[in-house]
């Protein structure tokens, strides 16, 4: 194993000022840094992390807070987990996850030791219970979702309400002129989820400023609960002819149902979507979808608080505007 001995004493330095050069304590010339820091990579030297801890009171870790819980679609989640933990090891850093279901204690945990240098936190809710937690503590925090009230936090997401509205613009631009959200799990919004809330305030917002029939219609992610909520729309809004769904996991389903109740799509219904774009570009019908930016978001968190670490002043509020890709679920209202 290598040293830092040995690192010196290929560099032709101490091993006081390798350290020097490993934990920034001290000013050393440009040129001695360059020679040591070719030394490292010829060597192959790699700091010990408890030492490198103790000597920049680092951790190098990063803990993620992921929502393992019922209405929460598990390979969104983890696209945002894997975006998260490839933007860390870029910085050397490491990601500590900890489950939605730890709440104040698991945050209060981590925060309180040396186990983690700040915190990224997923599935924000208009009225979190964590706020107060996170704008005290002197660690700093990243949350992936905006509460109703962010003063005093860092917060980075897609503009979901923005997202809402693109998918009803669209379809009235189409002609559309009866349309329905089928969206989250019920639970979702019985939470104050703040991207499902988002979502149905740019919905209802964008169907009444274009004078559009609209109705909302949380959906369990099942394949059974997409076909429930058709066959209702269909028996209670027979003149539908547009869609947005904002739940990927019944999205196949959906058409599928759609189709087999004598529905073609987009001749006879339009769909769009909230979802990631590869899922909806996979579908027998591809789907016009607003795509959900996890790597983007979960890369964004990332450096967002590698920023704030390193002393850079960081905005309060990102907001990723939305982007609508058209695909072969919409077409022009048939006409009457």
């Amino acid at each position: 194993m290598v040293k830092i001995t040995d690192v010196a004493r290929h560099a032709g330095v101490s091993p006081s000022t390798v350290s020097y050069a490993l934990s920034g304590k001290r000013p050393i010339s440009e040129e001695t840094r360059q020679r040591i820091e070719a030394s490292i990579r010829e060597l192959g030297y790699r700091p010990h992390a408890g030492a490198r801890a103790l000597a920049s009171s680092r951790s190098n870790v990063l803990a993620l807070v992921i929502p393992l819980r019922t209405g929460i679609h598990v390979p969104v989640v983890m696209q945002f987990a894997v975006s998260v933990v490839t933007t860390a090891r870029r910085h050397d850093h490491d990601v500590l996850l900890l489950t939605q279901e730890e709440g104040e204690e698991g945050l209060r945990r981590v925060a309180d030791t040396a186990l983690v240098d700040g915190l990224i936190v997923m599935d924000v809710q208009l009225r979190d219970p964590r706020l107060p937690l996170l704008r005290s503590l002197e660690r700093p925090s990243v949350m992936i979702g905006f509460p109703l009230e962010p003063d005093g936090l860092t917060c980075v997401d897609l503009d979901f309400k923005a997202a809402g509205e693109l998918c009803v613009e669209r379809l009235a631009g189409l002609g559309h002129r009866v349309v329905a959200l089928i969206g989250s799990p019920p639970e979702v919004y019985v939470r104050e989820t703040a991207f499902a809330q988002r979502v149905v305030q740019g919905f209802t917002a964008a169907a009444a400023r274009n004078g559009l029939a609209s109705s909302v219609h949380p959906c369990e992610a099942t394949p059974a609960a997409a076909r429930r909520i058709a066959e209702q729309l269909l028996r209670e809004q027979p003149a539908l002819t547009g869609v947005v769904v904002h739940n990927e996991a019944v999205l196949e389903p959906l058409i599928e149902t759609f189709e087999h109740l004598g529905l073609r799509v987009p001749a006879d219904l339009s769909v769009t979507a909230i979802c990631p774009g590869e899922l909806a570009a996979a579908l027998r019908v591809p789907v016009t979808t607003v795509a959900l930016p996890s790597a983007e978001l979960g890369g964004r968190a990332v450096e967002l608080l590698i920023a704030g670490l390193g002393g850079t002043e960081v905005p309060g509020a990102t907001l990723l505007a939305p982007r609508l890709t058209e695909r072969a679920s919409t077409a022009p209202r048939n006409a009457p």
